[in-house]
């Protein structure tokens, strides 16, 4: 199952932190694909409503001609000290 994690940077911007199993990758890639196929569609990871609160969805959609205002970067080095 899917586990994540919100940061509240106490600057009015937050971070997320998605964990996948490595079974779920392939769901993620095999939903992924079929979004870029079948451009009406959208697909949904929800969260399972615990009482401390957590993220409670998290919605992908094809997004035609909207300004991004995110970017995907490398992976993360590890720090060498």
């Amino acid at each position: 199952m899917v586990h994540a994690e919100l940061e509240d940077f106490k600057t009015r911007w937050y971070g997320i932190a998605i964990y996948l199993r490595k079974e779920e990758i392939d769901l993620l890639i095999d939903r992924l694909a079929e979004l870029r196929r079948a451009k009406d569609k959208h697909f949904h990871t929800s969260g399972d409503s615990k009482p401390e609160g957590g993220i409670a969805d998290m919605e992908f959609n094809l997004q035609e001609g909207e300004q991004d205002d995110m970017f995907f970067t490398g992976f993360a080095i590890p720090p060498t000290r």
